[in-house]
């Protein structure tokens, strides 16, 4: 493993960071690490402080130390409430040894280590690859990676590019991946051998609530009314998709059967907009940032967010075979607190700017900056001629309710993808890992929910989940 870290470097240095890591290539990582930032005849130790923490510039050389270092880690991070700035900054202040000395009397730092090895164990594997899709939705996998999350858990994770849904099912069930961003109604779907051979998966964290828009070609500025929209051709990234089910149920409630009146098609997220301008869709519901892509290059708008249908709807995931999680407990189990960490940071809207840079890269969105910032920040222009501001048009909230998954296999039922007798609470159970997604939030100090589900008003109608098959009869509309 490369070892020279930021996230893993030692806590009581006041010129690392804590959150960016060493992949990171938003602007202030590119700058602090350019010949020019530094100043080659005077070695580091040349203006180091007697106060300092010995180890100020060293990286964890093996799993032990990396363990080490991310208990340090985190109990400083806990003092100075996730704030890094303020951590450097008193640190600077006081000298990093002084507070390792002082810190040391106050907690028994060799216990707690021992104590945590102990608990976790060894990983597995540290070395992992996990597949995502370049979109918005992804934010805590992708981020993560530049930011150091990963590394703070003694992980090494190849985060792959994938071009699309079926590549990331196909190589998750052939175990090319060892965990992916996936739709949240993915792991459901092959857990039921829905469209794909069935194996069990998991979905220990959901990555994102909201954050998809239906988008209308700028041709299509004088039909507002979903009732003129027959005869029109929309993308969707996949069938086993949110937005496929939000854009069925959305066009149903204004009275159009969307498989005899409208046509979806699926198209990879990164080619919504070409697809749009080429005249080859009417429009698409998908996830960011290309419906924001569509508005920068004036050829869509945004018709509706899609919290307007349902707010705070899930969207996509963070999966993984239950196989790798009996397999790999512990290595999991870091995985999970990572990614859960992860997410949580990327809801803080103070964070949100700094995250648009750390993805923005070729290697992770390749977008503009400034593209990235509108869709997180919720401050964007709408393609009408609008400047809204929707500060939770995306948001990142870990916990997979059971109700949300029960109410994926309503619609999967509705349309057709699934047939027969459902179990949906004894598949929401087994899929989306409520209970254990709580524990390791409340670990690393979140609140978590006390319940696993409740009830949602979806377009002014109520989702009952204790009485799915009622609700699913309700619907006029329907092929089951």
């Amino acid at each position: 493993m490369n070892n020279d870290h930021n996230s893993l470097g030692n806590p009581f240095d006041h010129r690392q960071s804590l959150v960016h890591g060493r992949n990171c290539g938003c602007k202030t990582c590119a700058d602090a690490h350019s010949p020019a930032s530094s100043s080659p005849s005077t070695p580091p130790s040349a203006s180091r402080r007697a106060d300092e923490a010995p180890a100020a510039t060293g990286a964890p050389r093996d799993s032990e130390e990396m363990m080490d270092r991310v208990v340090e880690s985190a109990l400083v991070r806990g003092i100075f409430g996730h704030s890094d700035m303020h951590r450097r900054q008193f640190m600077k202040l006081v000298g990093g040894g002084t507070v390792a000395a002082a810190l040391a009397t106050l907690f028994p730092m060799d216990a707690i280590k021992a104590a945590v090895k102990e608990d976790l164990g060894p990983l597995e594997k540290t070395r992992l690859d996990v597949g995502f899709i370049p979109i918005t939705c992804a934010t805590p996998i992708i981020m993560a990676h530049p930011m150091g999350f990963y590394e703070r858990y003694g992980l090494d994770v190849n985060v792959i590019k994938t071009a699309g849904w079926a590549l990331i099912r196909d190589n998750s069930l052939n175990d090319n991946y060892d965990a992916a961003h996936m739709l949240s109604p993915m792991p459901l779907a092959m857990s039921l051998g829905a469209g794909s051979s069935r194996r069990a998966f998991i979905t220990p964290a959901i990555e994102n609530i909201n954050g998809q828009a239906i988008v209308l070609h700028n041709d299509h500025q004088d039909k507002r009314d979903p009732a003129q929209w027959k005869g029109f051709t929309f993308g969707v990234p996949f069938e086993y998709s949110m937005h496929n089910f939000l854009l069925r149920y959305y066009v149903a409630e204004h009275g159009l059967d969307p498989d005899q009146d409208i046509q979806i098609r699926v198209i990879p997220p990164p080619e919504m907009v070409a697809n749009l301008r080429a005249g080859n869709i009417d429009g698409f519901l998908s996830p960011d940032p290309f419906n924001q892509r569509a508005v920068f290059e004036r050829i869509g708008f945004i018709h509706l967010l899609t919290k307007e249908i349902w707010d705070g709807h899930p969207c996509c995931a963070f999966a993984t075979s239950a196989t790798f999680a009996r397999e790999n407990p512990n290595t999991y189990g870091a995985l999970l607190r990572a990614i859960i960490d992860a997410t949580q940071y990327s809801s803080d809207p103070a964070n949100r700017s700094e995250i648009a840079e750390a993805i923005a890269p070729t290697n992770y969105l390749n977008q503009p900056v400034t593209v990235i910032e509108q869709v997180l920040t919720g401050r964007f222009a709408d393609g009408l001629g609008n400047v809204q501001n929707v500060p939770d048009r995306i948001d990142f909230d870990p916990f997979p309710w059971h109700s949300m998954a029960v109410w994926i296999l309503t619609q999967m039922k509705r349309w057709g993808y699934i047939d027969g007798d459902v179990d949906y609470q004894r598949v929401a159970r087994d899929v989306f890992l409520a209970t254990e997604a709580a524990e390791v939030m409340r670990e690393l100090g979140y609140d978590a929910p006390e319940e696993t589900s409740r009830h949602y008003q979806i377009m002014g109608k109520t989702f009952d989940y204790t009485n799915p098959e009622a609700y699913l009869q309700s619907f006029d509309i329907r092929r089951s």
